[in-house]
């Protein structure tokens, strides 16, 4: 059976065999709780919200069980950067329902409803979700499967375009709504924080076709993809305009650093990843530049 089948599970969004590899990485998390909690507090106090592209799973230090928080993603090096004391609530495999539901994982709890972190002296607040709500996993899976059968043509395309619709662009849309419900209930919980929605990094090039079979993405399909990316980046930088919040671009900054760069290059991992971190994620180096954005951002 061909490895691409077995996609789904090569994810960090809270497997079982994701989740044993960080075990083994975790030796260390109880250092990396100690520091958070020692983290100056001069900025006041800061709450990240969101899915695995927040949490950073793989990257070492990891913690949080399931949730595979690293010590090294952005909430973590904009928090001790600008001196904020963090409470970061975000995980793995985490959607817009997640916010005010707990998330499970074959019937277990592994987070707690992220918005209950917020209080009313909470002073900033970080969200980057929709991911999950658009079906990311689903979408990375089909892609690569149906690109074994036509690598040069756009099999994944017309998948999600069949019937004159695009299923994709249907699915943001929706999110939209649920985005906006979630910025109303930060706001409502948390009335002097500051809120910032974090967009989705550059994971496929700018300016090719990809690099099948490397990142196994048909040619054809890696246009609409990337114009699926940014359909959902925009879709989150209006709904924080529209909802009292600043939109962070880390797409343009991340423009160059794709997962079908050379090692020391890309930011992000393709499907076999080179360095600890989730397949189609970002690694260290991504979670610096998300940092970067983020802090820029905050001024």
């Amino acid at each position: 059976m061909p490895a691409v089948v077995h996609v789904r599970r090569a994810f960090a969004l809270g497997g079982v065999l994701t989740f044993a590899l960080a075990g083994a990485l975790a030796s260390t998390s109880s250092a990396n709780a100690a520091t958070t909690a020692a983290a100056p507090a001069t900025g006041g106090g800061y709450v990240a919200l969101g899915d695995s592209y927040t949490s950073g799973p793989l990257i070492p230090i990891q913690s949080g069980g399931l949730c595979l928080r690293s010590s090294e993603n952005y909430p973590s090096l904009t928090a001790a950067a600008l001196g904020y004391s963090l409470v970061d609530a975000s995980c793995a495999g985490a959607t817009t329902v997640n916010m005010a539901q707990d998330q499970t994982d074959l019937g277990v709890e592994i987070n707690a409803p992220q918005l209950d972190s917020l209080t009313s002296g909470t002073s900033l607040v970080t969200l980057q979700v929709g991911g999950n709500d658009i079906g990311f996993i689903d979408i990375i899976e089909t892609c690569a499967e149906e690109s074994l059968g036509n690598p040069f043509g756009d099999p994944c395309t017309e998948h999600y375009t069949t019937g004159g619709t695009d299923q994709l662009l249907a699915a943001i849309k929706a999110t939209g709504l649920k985005v906006e419900a979630v910025l109303q209930e930060i706001h409502q919980r948390s009335p002097h924080a500051a809120v910032y929605v974090v967009g989705y990094p550059d994971i496929l090039p700018e300016d090719s076709d990809g690099c099948w079979p490397i990142v196994p993405i048909a040619y054809g399909d890696v246009a609409y993809l990337r114009q699926t990316e940014t359909e959902l980046n925009a879709m989150l930088a209006g709904e924080a305009d529209a909802n009292g919040a600043t939109y962070v671009d880390t797409y343009t900054p991340t423009i160059g650093h794709d997962v079908c760069q050379a090692i020391g290059t890309k930011w992000f991992e393709g499907l076999v990843p080179t360095s600890l971190a989730a397949p189609f994620h970002p690694n260290a180096l991504g979670e610096a530049a998300m940092a970067k954005a983020l802090e820029s951002a905050i001024g």
